[in-house]
Formats: C-alpha cells, structure tokens, sequence
C-alpha cells in the first residue's frame, strides 16, 4: 500500500467527528479545487463535547490565571506584533502585555526610527531617511544552550521585506537587522539548538530562515515570464554577527522551519511544490513535501566552493534542487512527502520527531528524524520511508505543540478545535494497530485557530502546564468596535487529562507565533551601563554647545528634574545632532526628551543614551521637555532651544 492509499483509506476515530467539520463555502472551496483526499471520513457526526470553559475545574489544574495585585506570573511569552513590525512581550498566565519592542517599524514611543541608534539599526537611505517603515512580523524564537533557552537572544522575521531581527534579552532591545538578499515572503525561522560541527558547542551558533515566494534569480528584470525557473532559498544566519553565511536554492518553496535538537538538520515544510503562481495551479498535486536540510553537509560544500551567487550578493548558495540531490550520499536535502498543503513543521521535545499538518488534508505526518539521516547515509531506499505515522486528527490541521508527555495538540482551523493526541498511539494505529486510541481530548475554541504553543513546548523541557492558541476571528467574544474585530488569544489548561479553556485575551490583528517559557530562564538587566554608550554625557560639566561651522553638537544630560542645559542657542541652518545621556541609577526613572515642530520624541533609560540629528530650519523659541513621568516636577523638567534667524 503506497502512502497516498494509507492517507485515503484511514478511518477517523470513534470520537473524531464530534460535529460537521466544513461549512458549505469551505467545502465547495476544496472540491472545487479537485482536493477531496481524505474528507468524506471527516464528515461523520457525533455529539459534540462541551468546550471546557473558565468555570470547570481541571484536575491537577495549573494554578490561577488572575493574579493577585503585586502577583508575578510564572512565566513570559514572546509574541509577533503581525503588520505592528514589533516584538511582544507578556506575563503569562495573565496574559498582561509588559513590553512592545520596536523592530521593524517606527514606534513613536521610544523614538525608534528616530534616534540615531535606532535609524543604524532600522537600515537607511543614502538621505539619511528609513530604508522601510512597514512590516509584518509572523514567527519569533530565542536561542538556546543545553535543550533550553538560555536568555541571551530571541529572533524576529518581517515578511514584507525579508528581514531579520534580533533582540537582546538583557535589556530587552533589538540591535541588529539583517535583510536576506534574493528572498520574498521570508516566513518561517527557526534557531539551531547546538551546533553539529563542534559537540563541545552546545548552544546556538545559527538561525536558519525559509523563503515563502518563488522569483527569477537573481531578480533583476529578466526572465519574468519564465515561472519554471523561479526558486526559493533557504538561508542561514550568524547567531552573533547576523551575517548570512550560506543559502540553499530549492524546489518549491519554504513555509515554517524547524531543527533538531542533535544539531544534524533543519527543515522547511513546503506547500506549492508544483511552484504555481496562481492559487489553483498551488493546488495541482496530491502531496507535497518536507525538506531537511544535511547542516553539516551543506557547510562542507560551501567549504568547499561548490556554491554560486546571485546578483549583487556575494552570499554562496549550494544547489539543493531535487535533480542535484538524488543520489542520498551525497544529497544536501532530502524532501519527504507530506499530504497537500502543510502549515507547520514542529520538533518533538524528546528530539525523536517532526510532525507535519497539512491544511487541506485531515492528517498529521509524523516524520522518524533518525529515518531521515538513514537515508543520507544510503540505509533507505526512499526518505518516505521516515514517515512513521501519518493519522487523520480533523479537518484543516495547522501548527502543533506538545506537553512532554508524549501527547501532541494541533490546531484544527475548519473545526474551530484544538485536538490533543499521542504520538506514540499514532504510530501503533499507523503500523496496523486498530485499537490504539491515539486521540485524547478535544476542545472547541474561538475561531478558526492558527499559532498553537505551550509552556516550554519548544525545548527538551516541556512541562505541560499551559497552552496558548490564537484564534483568527473573535465573533461574539468581545464589545463590537466598528468592521474590524479584535481577535483572540485563548489560554488553556493542559496540566489535567482534559484541556480547560480559562481565559480569553482580545488582540489587535494579526499577530502569529510566540513561544512561551519558565520566568526563571531570564535575568534581564533593568539598568544600562554607560559604558555601552560611545557617545555618552558621563558629567554634567561635559554639556554645551560644539560648533564646527554649521555643524553643531549639543551635548545634555538628563537628571529628575532638570536637564543639564537650561537653554541652548542655534541658528538658522544648523546642521544639529543632540546627545542625551540619562545619569539617573535608580531603575524605571526613564526620560523623554521632546522639541514641539521639529518631528522629535526619544526616550532615555537609567544610564542610556541617545542622539538625534535634524536641521534647525525654523527660528524661535522651542519648549523642549520631558515626555516620560519621572519627578513630582516632571511638568517642570523643561529647556529653551533658541533658534536665531
């Protein structure tokens, strides 16, 4: 029996069909599109189980979720900001959101994308103005030592323009951006867990990125027409200096990414394998497929030299199309067949498995990682062979996070469902075991989930504590606010048997994936060093006025509740770059430095400094003053700029 015959022929469990799956638009959506694998056993009908709600209590129940005043919460969630271009950062399980961190977009707050330091960062033109103002942030993740965070960095990915961002977890701060070169739609990212080259390094050297969007290489003007040849590549970054080391041309193209926990291989799932361009040519084929990508062997070619560069890019790229690797001794990719259009490839904790879920097929692939690297060293004839389960769980299958337990739980985008199931029973059913249970519980959610993980669910230490889902669409749960709706990030309960939902938190759209992780792991910093700062004020005697013709430096510090300049006087045409430095060591006294008509508002944290430039073009007075409350006379924490004609 092929594969594709196991994936028609399964049969749902006794409590799989719990209620129509597909409402009458979805459902003419996929046979229109000639995709009826698998469906006619996921439309059964049986009572559906009540939703577990915040007033049913869960045996062995994780704790509260409303915390006392002055309460900490137990852990912290990362999130994507979606089109927002930030980095997020909440208390869980409140749900209280405690930080934005600007990346790729202007954040009015704290000045990003007006200070100096953060236009270096953000990426400028040759006028001196933002490179890109707009992003659309989907994935994040932190680093890792050991099979567990370790609180040095978390990444973030724009998807518009194919940057990458990294955030410094000390002080909770982005401080490089990386753009991708020859790359469209950069979607999944994912950190190596240590490195496969030196055993001694078990930490994360690299953090490996997924193009989405097939274009012409390089994508320069020509061969437009030519959508046969478009490509995808699969990049490779530099954990610390956020140069990309090497790319990897593919077929097809690249959705999330995920590496094993040996260092050996990362992986991209991919939907469109037929690299059509338009959504119904997407749709032509009865799978697609799962690239794992041979680390170690990828970074011997480059050694090697067997790479070519696209365009201005002097970044070398291998060739891991399938006609280069056919042969598994030498392959640098190996593409596993997964069912139609995947959304979402995630590593077990205890390091065994890949588990893939494709969106148009009722299934969840899971894929033998030990089976992969047999067939690199030549002892598989086919690298479907690693597929060691693939089991129908419910209709419009997504992204998947586990408990530690051995139990999976996959988001069901047609079903409005979160199921949880056994990885292990899944692979006895698969192997012909009729009688293995592998679905454990499911759970109504609201509505039509995506991004799925739970507490530590991304390391070896998933704890099986708390389960985070974000719902696309929030209907009736919340005060209605004009066409748009909030949507809605829902937390349940996994520490039981059966999953409880316990709390709703509206979200302004869209954001997406988020990782969530002990409180204990991270140590930030809640005061700046001065030494960090090149250009920092370190005495209130060193402030004044420098003229150097037209270019003028004007040099203050800030102290609740003065600044170290009373006034200061420019002319007309001056060009002006203005050094605040914050003396103040006492931890959450930040200030602000606004200048009312001249587009100016930073802010300056304990020890921090920052500079802006901008042309002195209009004379007058300017009332410049402290935007952020930090004194009883904050009101009156104020400095004249003189602008003379």
């Amino acid at each position: 029996m092929t594969q594709d015959d196991k994936t028609k022929t399964l049969d749902i469990q006794p409590d799989q069909g719990r209620r129509k799956f597909l409402n009458t638009a979805a459902l003419v959506g996929l046979s229109g599109a000639g995709l009826s694998v698998g469906l006619s056993a996921c439309k059964k009908e049986e009572a559906a189980a009540p939703a577990g709600t915040a007033t049913h209590a869960a045996a062995g129940s994780a704790g509260g979720v409303h915390l006392k005043p002055g309460e900490l919460d137990t852990y912290y969630g990362f999130w994507s900001g979606g089109h927002t271009g930030d980095f997020r950062v909440l208390g869980l399980p409140s749900g209280r959101e405690l930080l934005r961190v600007p990346c790729f977009t202007p954040d009015a707050l704290v000045g990003w994308g007006i200070t100096n330091e953060s236009k270096k960062v953000m990426g400028t033109k040759p006028d001196g103005s933002l490179k890109y103002t707009v992003g659309d942030t989907h994935h994040t993740h932190a680093s890792y030592k050991d099979g567990n965070y370790d609180g040095r960095y978390a990444w973030i990915n724009d998807k518009i323009n194919s940057r990458i961002a990294r955030i410094r977890l000390d002080y909770f701060v982005c401080d490089k951006i990386t753009e991708l070169p020859n790359v469209q739609g950069f979607h999944g990212i994912f950190p190596d867990k240590r490195d496969p080259v030196d055993r001694k390094i078990n930490y994360t050297t690299r953090v490996f990125c997924g193009s989405e969007f097939s274009i012409p290489l390089p994508n320069s003007g020509a061969g437009m027409e030519d959508t046969k040849k478009y490509r995808s590549l699969f990049s490779c970054v530099d954990a610390e200096t956020m140069e990309v080391r090497w790319q990897v041309m593919i077929d097809g193209n690249c959705d999330l990414v995920a590496t094993s926990y040996d260092g050996k291989l990362a992986a991209t799932n991919q939907y469109n394998t037929e690299m059509g361009v338009h959504y119904e040519d997407m749709m032509s084929v009865e799978r697609d497929a799962c690239a794992f990508f041979n680390i170690a062997r990828i970074e011997a070619a480059v050694k090697a030299g067997k790479t070519r560069t696209f365009g201005d890019s002097k970044v070398p790229v291998v060739d891991g199309t399938r006609a280069a690797n056919s042969d598994p001794k030498t392959a640098l990719v190996a593409y596993v067949s997964v069912p139609k259009n995947p959304h979402g490839v995630n590593a077990s904790p205890d390091g065994k498995y890949f588990i893939c879920a494709g969106k148009l097929s009722p299934t969840a692939t899971v894929i033998e990682l030990s089976k992969v690297l047999d067939w690199f060293d030549g002892k598989l004839d086919n690298p479907d062979k690693a597929i060691v389960a693939e089991v129908e769980i419910g209709l419009g299958p997504l992204h998947t996070a586990f408990d530690g337990r051995g139990n999976a739980y996959t988001t069901l985008f047609l079903d409005s469902q979160v199921v949880k199931w056994n990885v292990d029973a899944a692979i006895k059913f698969h192997g012909g075991d009729s009688k293995a249970q592998y679905v454990v519980d499911r759970l109504d959610v609201h509505y039509q989930p995506g991004h799925i993980n739970a507490s530590q669910s991304e390391t070896q230490f998933a704890d099986g504590k708390w389960l985070a889902v974000g719902c696309k669409f929030s209907k009736d749960r919340y005060l209605p606010v004009g066409p748009m709706h909030a949507e809605n990030e829902q937390l349940i309960d996994i520490s039981g048997d059966k999953m409880v939902l316990v709390a709703d938190h509206p979200v302004r759209p869209e954001p997406h994936d988020f990782i969530i992780f002990k409180r204990d792991l991270l140590r930030p910093k809640q005061v700046y060093s001065l030494d960090e700062f090149p250009l920092a004020v370190k005495d209130p005697k060193e402030s004044g006025v420098f003229r150097n013709g037209k270019k003028v430096t004007v040099k203050i510090t800030s102290q609740a509740p003065s600044f170290s300049l009373r006034e200061f006087k420019l002319k007309v045409g001056d060009e002006v770059t203005l050094i605040l430095t914050n003396l103040d060591k006492v931890e959450d006294l930040t200030h602000g430095f606004a200048i009312p008509k001249y587009n100016v508002n930073f802010i300056v944290n304990p020890q921090e400094t920052a500079s802006v430039t901008f042309k002195a073009d209009k004379p007058g007075v300017f009332w410049c003053y402290c935007t952020h409350f930090c004194h009883a006379l904050h009101l009156e924490m104020r400095s004249r700029m003189i602008v003379e004609a």
